[in-house]
């Protein structure tokens, strides 16, 4: 039986010889191989025989790929891998079925002669030995150095994780980047949303990259110390941030090329001419309001659950809100918490997860025990980067036919209080509910039970005909009272961001920024197989997209920050695109 080892030296012989279809002689007849830049110089994965020998044949010649290696113990059938190219270093891991290879992960770790100071590399600390610039000095330019004809090679418009992680990655780099953010403090926009949000996802899954957090740090991180986190980050890593600072328009500048960037700064006009423009504003667009026939009408106080800030004040108060997603979720619960009454309005049905089931299923690699067995973040990342999007749709099937039968009295009790529960359009869960279209599930913190035992109202299957001035109207004909309406309805997509500040044009030329073609609902072919438009290039040569939760923007600001610094000194990363 052929092990890793064997198979890696087949590999890197067939690949030395430029051979295309030996290569893909290794692989099973619907084998995947996801290259993260190491030599496609983008994020893709290449399903089937044919696709992998297209994808050898024409990007091994000259490339240097080889001197691969692997820690795995021998007679293992899956593992970790290195080699090198002649740009650079890269990692990944492979997974065996017999003698061919069923997935191969190959990515870009660094690029040679471009190495982050870390470790035995890292800086004296001493910035001019005579004493004529200091630490203060160079920390004041990060920040205060920015002109029109002084810019920053690289524009971050969000100072949030995404932002701030891919600017560590730059700054540890060496490519000359700003960010900026339109609130007053780095962090404030987790610090401004309703009191009682926690992450849903546990602490060993969402470090930062450099930093991780302390090991006294709790599971679950409340939004308030969230911010704080975020804000201590910007200053540790010592990053070039603006805040107060808001765009108002991009352009191209006709005479270079660079973009025209128009930002107001404490109240007034800046504009910079930045190569690259990173959109790292978060996953979605606009707030999503929908505008109910007589909404002018409600004599109480209505707002969009973004502008919610909570349930202080409102104890004895009959608050509907409109949406069974995480927002709506936490919300009720805190409403009940503060004495308030209220009614959940479930337009449609909603994924449920028990948060033990997400450590269960987030436990195989992000968890203290696995983490006290040796296993690293980094390794962790490129673990769930080995699975591509592929394989990911069956093994979440399997986890997700196994809960349903393991937590069917659970989902009983929704059902009897009324809640509509889904699994995804074709029962594959929450993972990939959220890469196809971050919304439509719920991670339970508390608010399920609060739901079964009638704490929390519920309408479901119904919608909204109509507001009236002490509450709505449903399709049924029913009359739903209430002093206030909070719209958990979630957000737009990130083209709006495009269209509003480029043009909408640009924004359809781009396309959507989320969602890898799956073919459900929201999240519409052709099959990608990677996530659309994130952290590689786009239709609009030199803008950038930056989205996902923390440990998306963790993982994947290192292969954002290997392009831009790529292109920085100026080497050769043309995309591979399939013909």
């Amino acid at each position: 039986m052929l092990d890793v080892h064997g198979w890696l030296e087949k590999f890197g012989a067939a690949l030395t010889a430029g051979d295309g279809a030996a290569t893909a002689s290794l692989f099973l007849p619907d084998g995947l191989w996801r290259d993260y830049l190491a030599l496609g110089w983008t994020l893709a994965t290449h399903e089937g025989t044919d696709a992998i020998a297209a994808f050898a044949s024409a990007r091994t010649p000259g490339s240097g790929i080889g001197s691969f290696a692997s820690d795995a113990a021998p007679g293992a059938s899956e593992g970790f891998i290195t080699f090198e190219t002649a740009q650079g270093r890269g990692e990944g891991y492979v997974r065996l079925a017999g003698e061919h290879c069923l997935t191969l992960l190959t990515a870009l770790k660094e690029l040679k002669g471009f190495e982050e100071p870390l470790r035995g590399r890292r800086a004296t600390g001493v910035v001019d030995e005579t004493g004529a610039r200091t630490w203060e000095d160079v920390r004041h330019d990060d920040v205060e150095q920015w002109t029109e004809s002084n810019p920053p090679y690289v524009l971050v418009i969000g100072a949030g994780q995404g932002g701030l992680a891919l600017g560590a990655r730059l700054k540890m780099l060496g490519v000359p980047c700003l960010l900026i953010d339109k609130y007053p403090r780095v962090g404030d926009q987790w610090r401004s949303r309703y009191k009682s949000l926690l992450l849903h996802d546990p602490v060993w899954y969402d470090h930062m990259p450099y930093v991780p957090f302390p090991d006294h740090w709790p599971v679950y991180t409340p939004k308030q110390k969230m911010g704080d986190w975020l804000e201590y980050y910007a200053g540790i890593m010592e990053l070039g941030v603006w805040t107060s600072t808001e765009c108002k328009g991009i352009s191209r500048d006709p005479a270079s090329g660079k973009w025209q960037v128009a930002l107001e700064r404490d109240g007034k006009p800046v504009t910079l001419r930045p190569e690259h423009v990173v959109m790292a504003v978060g996953n979605a667009g606009f707030a999503v309001e929908p505008d109910f026939p007589g909404k002018a009408s409600f004599k109480g106080h209505q707002c969009h659950s973004s502008a919610h800030p909570g349930g202080e004040g409102l104890a004895g108060k009959k608050v509907i809100v409109v949406g069974a997603n995480n927002s709506a979720h936490d919300i009720c619960a805190d409403l009940v918490s503060h004495g308030a009454e209220p009614i959940m309005i479930q337009r449609s049905s909603t994924l449920i997860v028990r948060q033990t089931n997400m450590e269960k299923m987030l436990g195989g690699a992000y968890s203290q025990e696995v983490f006290d067995a040796g296993l690293t973040t980094e390794k962790a990342d490129l673990l769930g980067a080995s699975v591509p999007l592929r394989l990911a749709e069956k093994v979440n099937k399997q986890t997700w036919d196994q809960i349903r039968v393991a937590e069917a009295p659970f989902y009983q009790r929704l059902a009897d209080a009324g809640f509509q529960v889904d699994f995804g359009p074709d029962g594959t869960g929450i993972a990939m509910k959220f890469q196809r279209t971050s919304s439509g599930y719920y991670v339970d913190v508390g608010a399920s039970e609060m739901v079964a035992d009638g704490r929390i109202k519920v309408r479901s299957g119904v919608s909204i005909e109509r507001i009236v001035e002490d509450g709505m109207v449903l399709s049924d004909g029913s009359h739903v009272a209430g002093d206030r309406i909070i719209y958990a309805t979630g957000f737009g997509d990130m083209k709006q961001w495009v269209s509003r500040l480029i043009n909408p044009e640009v924004a359809e030329r781009i396309g959507k920024t989320w969602g890898y073609g799956s073919g459900f609902p929201g999240d519409e072919g052709p099959w990608e197989g990677e996530m659309k438009n994130l952290w590689k290039p786009t239709a609009e040569p030199g803008l950038w997209f930056m989205a996902g939760n923390l440990a998306m923007a963790r993982s994947y600001s290192q292969y954002l920050g290997l392009q831009l610094k790529a292109r920085f000194e100026g080497l050769p990363v043309e995309p591979y695109k399939p013909a």
